[in-house]
């Protein structure tokens, strides 16, 4: 192998790029690697990529950091002339090993955003030694070149829509994920009917009337935009959410029946200090609010779920509060709706319909007017089966990712590392070789 092969493959180049010399800089501990683009890379600009006319050889050279070699940081350094764009003007031309406006090479970039989607901030500064806006701004330009190589929208049919809080003072991003790859598509700042029209914008209006399945919680602005975007969409309310609305509804049963005991207790006879007499009465309502107290997890926890303690705080609750035990009854009644098949759904869902209007607790007597607006649409997501599941693991991941970057500065930086992350095209190491598992990540062998 000649050695300009073997730095070609070290500094992760093709042979567009032609290196004139390698030097070690002691004083620096660094290796400066003389590079220029090959003659038949044709001048263009370094934004939109079109061909361009030469205008000036530049302000002198400038240096990329590439990957290290050993511990040993490395640097191209070439010249950068620039180019008249009929676009852009006046630019600095595009360079085979980097992107414009990066201060880093194609492979360097593509370790650091395979890091960011993997590990926490601390392993990725620490590891490229570099700072952390850096690399927010690596995932930017990464997402963004794959985004224009490839299109995620292609084949979307069945969607998913949700919110996130990724930052105090309610600051939110709106989620689409695909319930047929699985795969996070689009991503936006904010939770309003613009945004929203922002994904519909990207989509177009041939592929928005393809969709044929949107699922969502029973946010108003998302069924107004749905239906006037996707006029042939079947409309689905998220089971999750419906059951989660039962289970709110529950636990505010709880901490009324609750607080209602506590100023019970408050009017019961003080006891002296001391231990009690063996033949002091007792204080009923001091117990059952120290019972409810405890009682949540238990009353909102799946039945298959429960511990032997909270299972025996449910028999208790049975005989303490029959008001409490029949809002359960509740949550459990619609929940067991959604494992129904669809003919025998739709007859259990005007069962419990019927139930919660009669049983005399406020809350569910107004959930079940918000469930009957919501009832073709739910009674579809049985028929069809699909589920918020897979958009709340997606919420959880994102939120996890805001956990292990301790925040993020701007909203861009955190949608890239997203797509990045949970999109249909994920970032490789550089140089390794596409398996099964990642050869949807092909388009990120940039150089």
């Amino acid at each position: 192998m000649q050695n300009t092969s073997l730095w070609r493959g070290l500094l992760g180049v093709d042979k567009t790029t032609i290196i004139e010399a390698v030097a070690y800089a002691e004083d620096q501990d660094i290796v400066v690697v003389d590079v220029r683009p090959a003659k038949r890379f044709t001048p263009r600009c370094g934004v939109c990529e079109r061909r361009a006319v030469f205008y000036d050889p530049g302000e002198g050279p400038r240096r990329w950091r590439g990957l290290d070699l050993g511990t040993v940081p490395v640097y191209l350094q070439s010249q950068a002339p620039r180019v008249d764009c009929r676009v852009h003007e006046v630019t600095v031309a595009q360079v085979p090993w980097a992107r414009h406006s990066a201060r880093h090479t194609y492979h360097f970039e593509q370790q650091a955003a395979w890091l960011a989607t993997k590990t926490s901030k601390t392993t990725v500064t620490q590891l490229m030694r570099i700072g952390w806006r850096t690399v927010g701004s690596m995932v930017s330009r990464v997402w963004a070149g794959g985004q224009a190589q490839h299109d995620r929208f292609d084949g979307l049919v069945r969607i998913g829509i949700d919110e996130i809080s990724y930052k105090k003072g309610h600051k939110y991003l709106m989620i689409v994920v695909d319930h047929d790859t699985k795969n996070l598509v689009w991503a936006g700042v904010g939770r309003s009917t613009a945004t929203l029209e922002e994904f519909f914008d990207a989509l177009g209006e041939d592929r928005s009337a393809q969709i044929t399945h949107v699922l969502a919680d029973g946010t108003p602005f998302i069924a107004k935009v749905v239906a006037q975007r996707c006029p042939n969409a079947i409309r689905m309310a998220d089971p999750f959410h419906v059951v989660k609305w039962a289970t709110d509804a529950l636990n505010d049963v709880r901490r009324q029946s609750w607080n209602e005991a506590r100023q019970l207790a408050g009017a019961e006879p003080k006891r002296p200090r001391g231990r009690p007499a063996a033949d002091a009465p007792p204080a009923p309502q001091s117990q059952r609010a120290k019972g409810l107290k405890g009682a949540r997890f238990a009353l909102l926890k799946n039945p298959e779920d429960l511990t032997q303690n909270q299972t025996h705080k449910l028999a208790w609750i049975v005989k303490a509060d029959p008001r409490l035990y029949r809002a359960y009854l509740l949550k459990e009644g619609l929940r067991a709706v959604f494992k129904l098949p669809v003919d025998a759904a739709g007859e259990a869902l005007d069962g419990w319909i019927s139930w919660a209007k009669r049983c005399r607790i406020r809350e569910f007597v107004k959930l079940q007017r918000t469930i009957v607006k919501h009832q073709d649409q739910t009674l579809a997501a049985i028929e069809h089966r699909l589920s918020n599941g897979l958009i709340e693991s997606t919420n959880t991941k994102i939120g996890l990712m805001t956990q292990m970057a301790f925040g993020f500065k701007s909203a861009d930086a955190l949608i890239a590392l997203a797509m990045l992350s949970l999109g249909a095209h994920r970032p490789v190491l550089p140089g390794r070789p596409l398996t099964h598992g990642n050869d949807r990540s092909a388009w990120f062998s940039l150089c």
